[in-house]
Formats: structure tokens, C-alpha cells, sequence
């Protein structure tokens, strides 16, 4: 049998990815307001319910309430019969303010927390994300989009997930789409058969390239046989759930630490960032096919206690000669990757669902440094 590896993506309107987007939002109208903001919310959504709880210091002032119904209406979920929506389901707010202990080590410029953080580029695709991932990611994007933007597929609700299984060939290169599965929320009165032949008809074209589809690709489309309940109603969702999800697909690693709901002086999210950034420099600039980047750190620390490279054998230096170009060419300061990626912006909500990887409008997706490290490689 060949290689085989899998990766799944959700869709806005998963439960977890809506509890994500509430903490994301209420930390963009927070920046906006004040860009020192520090903010750490967590968001519980379930049938009827939102509860939203956290430790922030600002000057801002934010109608939480008003943002997590705006993103929920946003989303679509607007019908009572959904029994989640946006008119109708309670908001309880628990917010107090931030630890003066977490906050000393801060205000001095150090790291937010402790903590390791990787990053993680491959060749495998034009994004440099692995391509279980990207198509994966693709399926529910494309999913959404066809039920907000087209009347093709009438009855979608907004609840769904994919998940992409590439075949690899001998020589580790991806070959084909090996299994394909699309679960979707959907009205009751539309039989399977009308979606799967909707889904191989509308959106599997816009979503995977079709030479990597071929007649034993395996195709699973609701398999449970009917998924009528979902959202909140049918999962209670927390906030950093789909840590996977948010990164790499389960290629590379995680140090653990989720992103939504946290602004950047926590490295748990800027670090994560800026190790994306190093790893797809170096891949870009043929350092390496595949490269993984550690960055981890204390609290109240500003320089990373340490930095880790691994290119599984594909780097055309040591890793420790990567590692060396990415001390001279990094500032991985808490304040260097701010200011870096001018993170202060209310910029976040956006990430909170379909990745925080791979899409050109996030500035640590910038291939701005490749010269430079080619230059400096020596190669």
C-alpha cells in the first residue's frame, strides 16, 4: 500500500470555528479602540447560548453582546428553526481584568507566557501548506461560499467538515486524492443522493485540482446518512478546539497552544506566526522542501530560549546553520514580531476560521526575506 496521510478542515459555521470567531472579533473591536489592549477570551456556544469569559486590560469599550451576535448573523445563523441564532440566543458575559502578575511580566516587554511554538512550510503546493490541508480547507471555503453567494445548493445550512486523504508515491511526492469526505448541514426535506451529486458537481471542481481525482478515488458524502442537526444545537463549541485545524493538518507539530480570543503579546499566537514566516522563507528561498521551525520561550523573557530547525533530511544546510541564518535575520522578540507583522491592527477575526496559514492577505505569509537568506546561504 502507498503513503497515505489525511487532514481534516471545518467550516465557519462548526461550532467550534463560531466560538473561535466571537473571541477573534471581540479582540479586533478592542484593538481598535486600543491598540495596548490586552485580551484573553474564551467563547462556549451550545443550543440557545453563548457565554463568554476572560481576562482583558484595556481602555476599550466593546457591546460584546452586539459582536457575538454580528458574527453569528454573519455566519448564518439567522433562522429560529436552527435552534441557534442570532436573535434569539441569550449572551452571558464574564469578563474581568488580566492577573497583575501575567501583566508585569509583559508590560516589560517579555514573552506572555511560556511556552514552545512551531512553524511549518512544504513545497507541496503554491501556499506552501501541506496539500491535505489546503484541499481540505478548500472543500469548506468553497462549501460556504456556494451557500451564501449562489443558489446552487438551496438547502445547505452552515455547519460542515471535510477532510482530504493524499496518496504518496515512492518517492514521497504526492500522486493523487486518495479519499475524499464531506459532511454538511442540511435542510430535511433533501435526500443524500441530491447533495453527493451536487457536492461531485459544484464543488469538488472548485476545490481540488481534477487530474488528482481519478475513478478509484473514494468519495464519502454524509456518511452518517443524514446530518440535519448541527451547529451549537447539535455540539456545544469552545474556543481552540481546531488547534489542528488552525495550523498544519497534523503535518510537522503543535506546541499545544491554541490562537483565537488572545492578542499578540501572548507568543502562544505571535510566535506561531513568525515561526510560519521563518519556515516558509526557507522554503521558498530552496534551503529545504520541508521545514519545521521551533521557537520557545519563558514568561517575562523576550529573546527565545531557544530556536530549533528540522527539514527531515531535505535542507541543503544543517539545520543548525538555519537556525543560525534565522537568529541574524529574525528579531523573535514578542516586540520585534509585533511590530514586524503590525499586529496591533484589528486583523484577527479573519483567521479564526479556514486557517491561519497559507493565505497571502496575513502578513506572515510574506516571502519578503528569500533573497536575503539565499544570499546569506551562500548556495
Amino acid at each position: 500500500m502507498k503513503n497515505l496521510f489525511t487532514s481534516e478542515s471545518v467550516s465557519e459555521g462548526h461550532p467550534d470555528k463560531i466560538s473561535d470567531q466571537i473571541s477573534d472579533a471581540i479582540l479586533d473591536a478592542m484593538l481598535e479602540q486600543d491598540p495596548d489592549s490586552r485580551v484573553a477570551v474564551e467563547t462556549l456556544v451550545t443550543t440557545g447560548l453563548v457565554v463568554i469569559s476572560g481576562e482583558v486590560t484595556t481602555e476599550a469599550y466593546v457591546d460584546v453582546q452586539e459582536v457575538a451576535r454580528n458574527v453569528i448573523s454573519d455566519i448564518g445563523y439567522t433562522k429560529p428553526g436552527y435552534r441557534f441564532d442570532s436573535e434569539s440566543c441569550g449572551v452571558i458575559v464574564t469578563i474581568h481584568q488580566q492577573s497583575p502578575d501575567i501583566a508585569m511580566g509583559v508590560d516589560k516587554l517579555g514573552a506572555g507566557d511560556q511556552g514552545m511554538m512551531f512553524g511549518y512550510a512544504s513545497h507541496e503546493t503554491d501556499t506552501f501548506m501541506p496539500m491535505s490541508l489546503q484541499y481540505a480547507h478548500n472543500l469548506v471555503f468553497n462549501l460556504a461560499d456556494i451557500r451564501k453567494n449562489s443558489d446552487k445548493m438551496p438547502y445547505l445550512r452552515p455547519d460542515s467538515k471535510s477532510q482530504v486523504t493524499i496518496e504518496y508515491d515512492d518517492d514521497n511526492k504526492p500522486a493523487r486524492v486518495h479519499t475524499i469526505v464531506v459532511s454538511t448541514q442540511h435542510d430535511d426535506d433533501v435526500s443524500q443522493e441530491k447533495i453527493r451529486e451536487d457536492i461531485e458537481k459544484y464543488l469538488l471542481p472548485r476545490s481540488i485540482p481534477e487530474h488528482l481525482i481519478d475513478s478509484e478515488t473514494i468519495i464519502h458524502v454524509n456518511p452518517t446518512g443524514n446530518f440535519v442537526i448541527g451547529g451549537p444545537h447539535g455540539d456545544t463549541g469552545l474556543t481552540g478546539r481546531k488547534i489542528i485545524v488552525d495550523t498544519y493538518g497534523g503535518r510537522g507539530a503543535h506546541g499545544g497552544g491554541a490562537f483565537s480570543g488572545k492578542d499578540p503579546s501572548k507568543v502562544d499566537r505571535s510566535a506561531a506566526y513568525a515561526a510560519r514566516h521563518i519556515a516558509k522563507n526557507i522554503v521558498a528561498a530552496k534551503l529545504a522542501d520541508e521545514c519545521l521551525v521551533q521557537l520557545a520561550y519563558a514568561i517575562g523573557i523576550a529573546e527565545p530560549v531557544s530556536i530549533s530547525v528540522n527539514t527531515f533530511g531535505t535542507g541543503k544546510l544543517e539545520n543548525y546553520k538555519l537556525a543560525e541564518l534565522i537568529v541574524k535575520n529574525f528579531d523573535c522578540t514578542p516586540e520585534g514580531i509585533i511590530n514586524r507583522f503590525d499586529l496591533k491592527k484589528p486583523i484577527f477575526r479573519k483567521t479564526a476560521a479556514y486557517g491561519h496559514f497559507g493565505r497571502d492577505e496575513f502578513p506572515w505569509e510574506k516571502l519578503d526575506l528569500v533573497e536575503r537568506l539565499k544570499e546569506q546561504s551562500g548556495i
